[in-house]
């Protein structure tokens, strides 16, 4: 069970987790920020080899999902595309977002992880700059949003800057693959 509602498990999502996936994107005041696929679309997404979907779990409870797509990319570069937790300001999301980057950079070669939020998100660029994103500048339009164009801010976290955080801190459990 969750440890003050902060120890989450990564799993592999199923097309049995998609009803809580699309529930999840669905909560109230996620349409401004998460964004939101019909069932048809994740099905696609979950059957695609680039898009891996993650479930995060309190105990035997879902508490948030993750897709992340070209984690097994050639060219090493993966991007969270879209992140969400069923149970927003419990400290959920920090722990999830730091379980997805450990489990992207320790199950592939991955050299770069991205994500981009909207610029006025300051509670996700929060937790991202928690786990280790650094900020790297507003790509202007390039979010196609509710049929809008938005600005977006674009994080990353590269390999070897979460090699020598893990290195440094004393929950480091085992040496960075490759």
């Amino acid at each position: 069970m969750a440890v003050a509602g902060r120890d989450v498990e990564l799993v592999s999502a199923t097309e049995a987790d998609l009803a809580y996936v699309m529930a999840t994107e669905r909560l109230p005041g996620y349409d401004a920020l998460v964004g939101r696929w019909d069932e048809a679309r994740h099905r696609e997404a979950l059957a695609d080899g680039r898009y891996t979907y993650l479930l995060a779990r309190a105990g035997d409870e879902p508490v948030g999902f993750a897709i992340v797509r070209g984690i097994h990319s050639a060219d090493r570069v993966a991007l969270v595309q879209r992140v969400a937790v069923s149970r927003p300001g419990e400290g959920l999301g920090k722990a999830m977002m730091r379980a997805v980057v450990g489990h992207v950079f320790e199950t592939s070669a991955t050299y770069r992880l991205c994500i981009g939020t909207f610029p006025d998100n300051l509670r996700a660029r929060r937790v991202y700059e928690a786990v280790g994103f650094v900020a790297e500048g507003v790509a202007r339009g390039a979010a196609f949003f509710h049929g809008v164009h938005r600005d977006e801010l674009v994080l990353a976290i590269l390999r070897p800057d979460w090699a020598a955080a893990r290195a440094a801190s004393p929950l480091a459990r085992t040496p960075a693959p490759g």
